[in-house]
C-alpha cells in the first residue's frame, strides 16, 4: 500500500470511529446529556474528517471555472442532506464515496504495475571495458562500436552483439516469455534482457537513445496520451451530462413544490438523491481503467500498444496484410542450389558473394555464409579481393564492380532492365527465392535460397481465422511461385508478388478503398521496407524483436517477440477490453437511469442513490480489473 493510501485508509477509520459514535448516542443512548447537540457535533466532525478534501477540490474548481465534477455533486448532495437532518445519510455518502476513492487508487496501482514492470528494465549503468579496464558509466555515453561487459545478474543496458562468452538471458519483461533464452558469441543480446549466468562481452551496435529499452519505454509512457474514441465520447459526455443533471436537480428541488404547494424539503430530499445518482464517477473511471487494464495484460505477454485507439481499432480487425520475409518466414536463407552458365559453381558463387558483401539483406547475408563456408571447406586462403561502385537497387539487387567486372545481383526483373543477354525466362517458375546473376551484361546463372516458416505461422493463422479475420492477405516481392506455395501452405487467401516496397503501399490502399464502413486493415511487417505500409495501413503491427528502427516507429502495436502466434493473443484482448468497457458503460447508465427515474418519482431513498453511484463505481472497477488478465 503507498502513503497515499495509507493516509487515505487511516482518514476514512477516523471518520467511521467518528461516525459509529455519533449513530451510538443519536440511536442506541436516548437519555444521553445534550444528546441532540454532541451527535450534530460528531456527524459534523466525522463529515469534515471524510469529506474535507472533497469540499476543497469542489470550491478550487469553482473557483477555476470547472465547477460541474463530481466533488461539486459529492459537496451539494451532502451539505443538502446536512440542511434537511438527514446527518447520518450526509456522512455516509461521504464516507462510501471516500472508500470508493482508495478501492480506485488501488485499482489503478494495480494496472499501473503491470506496465511499471516494463519501466525497471531501464538500465541504471553499463560497465565500459576499454583498453582491459572496466569503467562503470551512463549507458547514454557509451558510443556505438564500444565494448561494455555484462556480469552475471546485471540488466544488459544497450544492443549489441555478443563477442565473448556465453549466458542464459532472461527475456520476461520484454517477451513475456518465461524460459531463459541461451546465447553465446556472435548472438544479439537486446537491452533490458538479464544475463542470468556467464560474464558477458558485448560490441554495441545501438546508441542508448535508439535502443530496444529506449523504445519500449518511450512508447509505455506515452500510451496513455492516445485515447479509443469511447475514452474521448466519456469524457465529452461527462463534461455536458453533469451541468444537465444539476439544473434538473434544481428544478426538481424548486418547480414541483412551487406548481402543487407542497412542502419543500421531500423535493429536497428527492433533488439531492438525484445529485448523488447522477455522478458520473463510474464511467469516467472505470472506461480509462479497463483500456490501461487492457494495454497492461498485452504488455505482460510482449505486445506492447501505443495508445488505447489503437487496441479499440484492433478489435474491430477482419483483414490482416503481411510480409513475407522475417515476419511468416524465419529470414534465415540457406544457398541450396548454384546453376552456373559458361561459369564454375564456385566462381559464381564467388562473384555473387562479393557483390553482396556490402549489403544487410538476410538473403546477401546467405549468401556471404555459403561462400565463406565454401572457401573454409576448400582451404582457400586467398585475400579480400577489390569491391567497388557498390550500389544497391530497392526492390531490384545489386549492382558492384569485382575484380574490375561489373556483377548484377538481383530478380529477372533486375536483368531485363539492364538488358542482360542469355537470360533464361523459365528460371521464374522455379521455387525458393532466385538470385540471377550478371557479369558484364552476360548471364551467368542462379542461386537459389530458401527461407523458412516460424514454427508457429501456421497455427497463428488458424487461429486468426477462429478470431472473427475474414481475409488474410500476404504481399512479398518474391516470384510468383514461391509466394504462392507459402500462400497455399500456410492457408493465406490471397497473395500478390513480385511487388517492390512501394507496390504495397498501392495494395494496402485497393484493400482499404474496397472495405465498407466500421472494417479495419491491419498490416504485419517487420523491414525498413515496411515502414510506409504500416503508417498506411489503419493498424500497423511491426515485429519488433529483431524489426528495423523504422518499422518500429512506424507501427502502432509491436510484437516483441517477433511470433506470428501472439497475433491471436493481442486480438483476444482488445475484444475481450472492449467487452468489458461496454459492459461498464451499459451496466453504469442502466443503473444509473432507473434509480434517477425512481428518486425523481420520490420512491428510492439515500441508500439507493448511494449504492448508483460507489456501489455501481466499484463493482464497475472490479470488473475493468479483469482486462489484465
Amino acid at each position: 500500500m503507498t502513503k497515499k493510501q495509507k493516509k487515505m485508509l487511516k482518514k476514512i477509520l477516523t471518520a467511521a470511529a467518528i461516525f459509529a459514535a455519533a449513530c451510538l448516542i443519536s440511536f442506541l443512548l436516548p437519555d444521553f446529556p445534550f444528546k441532540r447537540w454532541v451527535s450534530l457535533v460528531l456527524f459534523l466532525a466525522a463529515y469534515v474528517t471524510a469529506g474535507g478534501d472533497v469540499i476543497r477540490k469542489a470550491m478550487l474548481g469553482i473557483r477555476n471555472g470547472q465547477v460541474f465534477d463530481e466533488n461539486f455533486l459529492m459537496s451539494i448532495a451532502t451539505i443538502g442532506a446536512f440542511y434537511v437532518g438527514e446527518y447520518p445519510e450526509g456522512v455516509l455518502v461521504m464516507l462510501l464515496y471516500q472508500i470508493g476513492e482508495l478501492f480506485q487508487t488501488y485499482a489503478v496501482g494495480k494496472s499501473r504495475k503491470s506496465i511499471a514492470s516494463l519501466m525497471q528494465i531501464r538500465p541504471d549503468s553499463a560497465n565500459l571495458l576499454k583498453d582491459g579496464i572496466v569503467t562503470e558509466v551512463s549507458p547514454e555515453t557509451v558510443a556505438v562500436g564500444d565494448f561494455i561487459l555484462v556480469k552475471p545478474g546485471e540488466k544488459i543496458p544497450l544492443d549489441g552483439r555478443i563477442t565473448e562468452g556465453t549466458s542464459s538471458l532472461d527475456t520476461a519483461a520484454l517477451t513475456g516469455e518465461a524460459l531463459p533464452q541461451e546465447v553465446s558469441t556472435g548472438d544479439s543480446a537486446i537491452s533490458g534482457c538479464i544475463n542470468l549466468r556467464g560474464t558477458l562481452t558485448i560490441q554495441v551496435t545501438r546508441a542508448f537513445g535508439e535502443s530496444t529499452v529506449s523504445r519500449i519505454l518511450d512508447m509505455v509512457e506515452h500510451a496513455s496520451a492516445k485515447k479509443a474514441k469511447t475514452e474521448n465520447f466519456i469524457s465529452r459526455f461527462a463534461r455536458f451530462y453533469t451541468p444537465v443533471v444539476v439544473l434538473l436537480a434544481v428544478l426538481l428541488a424548486f418547480l414541483p413544490p412551487l406548481l402543487l404547494k407542497e412542502s419543500f424539503s421531500g423535493w429536497i430530499y428527492r433533488a439531492l438523491n438525484f445529485l448523488v445518482v447522477s455522478c458520473p464517477c463510474a464511467l469516467v473511471i472505470s472506461i480509462p481503467l479497463g483500456f490501461f487494464g487492457g494495454i497492461g495484460g498485452a504488455a505482460k505477454q510482449g505486445i506492447l500498444m501505443k495508445g488505447s485507439n489503437y487496441l479499440e481499432a484492433l478489435s474491430k480487425t477482419d483483414t490482416f496484410v503481411f510480409d513475407k520475409t522475417g515476419t511468416l518466414t524465419r529470414g534465415n536463407f540457406k544457398v541450396t542450389k548454384i546453376s552456373p552458365v559458361g561459369i564454375s559453381k564456385d566462381d559464381l558463387l564467388k562473384f555473387t558473394a562479393l557483390a553482396e558483401s556490402q549489403s544487410s539483406h538476410p538473403i546477401a547475408v546467405s549468401i556471404v555464409e555459403a561462400y565463406q563456408t565454401s572457401r573454409q571447406k576448400h582451404s582457400d586462403a586467398a585475400g579480400i579481393l577489390p569491391v567497388s561502385d557498390v550500389e544497391e537497387l530497392a526492390g531490384f539487387g545489386v549492382c558492384a564492380v569485382v575484380e574490375g567486372k561489373e556483377i548484377l545481383a538481383g530478380n529477372m526483373r533486375l536483368m531485363r532492365d539492364r538488358q542482360v543477354t542469355g537470360t533464361n525466362s523459365s528460371l521464374e517458375e522455379t521455387s525458393g527465392t532466385t538470385i540471377c546473376v550478371a557479369i558484364d551484361g552476360t548471364f551467368a546463372g542462379t542461386i537459389c535460397v530458401e527461407d523458412e516458416l516460424k514454427p508457429d505461422t501456421i497455427p497463428a493463422i488458424q487461429k486468426l481465422k477462429q478470431c472473427g479475420i475474414k481475409k488474410l492477405v500476404m504481399l512479398t516481392g518474391d516470384k510468383k511461385a514461391t509466394g504462392e506455395a507459402i500462400a497455399e501452405a500456410i492457408g493465406l487467401n490471397e497473395v500478390h508478388t513480385d511487388l517492390l516496397p512501394a507496390d504495397k503501399v498501392t495494395h494496402v490502399e485497393e484493400l482499404l478503398n474496397q472495405q465498407s464502413a466500421g472494417h479495419t486493415l491491419a498490416y504485419v511487417g517487420d523491414g525498413i521496407n515496411d515502414a510506409p505500409v504500416l503508417a498506411r495501413a489503419d493498424i500497423g503491427i511491426a515485429m519488433g524483436g529483431l524489426g528495423s528502427d523504422a518499422a518500429i516507429e512506424a507501427a502502432d502495436i509491436v510484437i516483441m517477440t517477433d511470433e506470428p502466434g501472439k497475433l491471436p493473443a493481442a486480438i483476444r484482448i482488445a475484444k475481450r477490453t472492449m467487452s468489458i468497457v461496454r459492459q461498464n458503460i451499459v451496466f453504469a447508465l442502466g443503473v444509473k437511469v432507473l434509480v434517477l427515474i425512481f428518486s425523481a418519482l420520490g420512491y428510492s431513498s439515500m441508500w439507493w442513490a448511494i449504492f448508483a453511484d460507489v456501489g455501481v463505481c466499484m463493482i464497475a472497477i472490479l470488473n475493468s480489473m479483469r482486462a489484465l488478465r
